[in-house]
C-alpha cells in the first residue's frame, strides 16, 4: 500500500465549516458508463467504472487498490440488481448484470490469476442471460455462482495487504466516489432522468457499507467512537435512496449526497 492517502475533496476545509456547495459545483459529471483502460498488477491502467472523473482517480490507486475497487463495483451492481429482481422488476434489474460483464470485467480479466482469480466472464453472461429471460428457477443458482467466483478475491488481497483494516476503508472509500458521481449523472432538471445511475449508486453505496460492517470488529477495537460515528454517517448518507426504484424528486441533490460522503470521510480518516 502507499503511504497514507490526502482524504479526497479537503475535508480539513469541511471540518472547519466550509460550505458544501462549492463541492457540488467543482464535481465533474462523467460520461454515462465511460470506463477505464485494463488495470495492471505491478504497471497498473485505471482499471473499473467511473467516466472521466473516476478515471482521473483510479489514475492515483495502488494496482490493488483498483483491481478491489473494480471487485466492488461489480459486487454493488450485483447487489442492486438482486434487488430489482427480488421485486419483479427483471427488465430493470438487466442493466445491472450487463455492466459488470460489459465494463467492468474486461478491465480487469488479466489480472485475476495473480488474485487468485479464475476467469468468471462466462458465469457472467449466464447471469445476464437468465435475468433476460426472466428466469426466476435458475437465477439463484446463476448469481451464488458468479459471487462464488469473485469471492477469492478477498482472500488473494488478504495476502497481499499488510493492514487489511485499512485496505477496507479505503476501497469503501473508493467505492463511495464513484457513486457520487453516478448520482450526480442521475439527477437532471431537479429529478431522477437517468434511473440506472442512480440505482448504481445506491448499489455502490449499500456495498461501500458491507465493507465497512465486514470489519467492524477490528474498527471497534481500534477506535469505537469514530466507528459509531462513521455508521451513523452511513445511515444518513443512505437516506438519498429510499427504494431501488427513484422517488418522484431526489430526497437530496448532489450538494448533500456529498456532504454526506465528507462526513463518511472525515470519521473513516480515524482508521487511515
Amino acid at each position: 500500500m502507499k503511504t497514507r492517502r490526502t482524504v479526497w475533496m479537503g475535508l480539513s476545509t469541511f471540518a472547519a465549516g466550509a460550505a458544501i456547495a462549492p463541492l457540488a459545483q467543482a464535481q465533474t459529471k462523467p460520461a454515462p458508463h465511460a470506463h477505464d483502460a485494463p488495470a495492471k498488477p505491478t504497471a497498473g491502467g485505471e482499471g473499473g467504472e467511473g467516466g472521466e472523473a473516476g478515471a482521473a482517480r483510479a489514475q492515483s490507486l495502488s494496482a490493488n487498490l483498483k483491481f478491489y475497487r473494480a471487485i466492488a463495483l461489480i459486487r454493488g451492481h450485483l447487489l442492486v440488481g438482486d434487488e430489482l429482481v427480488k421485486a419483479g422488476r427483471w427488465a430493470e434489474a438487466l442493466p445491472h448484470f450487463l455492466h459488470p460483464g460489459e465494463e467492468i470485467y474486461p478491465t480487469i480479466k488479466g489480472d485475476l490469476r495473480a488474485y487468485g482469480l479464475r476467469p468468471f466472464e462466462s458465469g457472467l453472461k449466464s447471469l445476464a442471460q437468465t435475468v433476460k429471460a426472466k428466469r426466476a428457477e435458475p437465477y439463484g443458482a446463476a448469481i451464488e455462482l458468479v459471487r462464488g467466483q469473485i469471492a477469492p478475491a478477498d482472500e488473494g488481497l488478504r495476502k497481499m495487504e499488510k493492514d487489511w483494516t485499512r485496505f477496507v476503508v479505503e476501497t469503501a472509500l473508493e467505492v463511495l466516489r464513484q457513486a457520487t458521481d453516478e448520482y450526480g449523472e442521475a439527477i437532471e432538471g431537479g429529478r431522477f432522468a437517468k434511473v440506472v445511475e442512480y440505482q448504481d449508486a445506491r448499489g455502490f453505496v449499500w456495498e461501500a457499507d458491507r465493507l465497512i460492517e465486514s470489519i467492524a470488529d477490528a474498527l471497534k477495537a481500534k477506535d469505537a467512537e469514530a466507528l459509531e460515528s462513521l455508521r451513523a454517517d452511513m445511515t444518513a448518507l443512505k437516506a438519498a435512496w429510499p427504494s431501488a426504484m427513484p422517488p418522484a424528486k431526489p430526497v437530496k441533490d448532489l450538494g448533500g449526497v456529498l456532504g454526506d460522503v465528507a462526513r463518511v470521510e472525515l470519521h473513516a480518516g480515524r482508521f487511515l
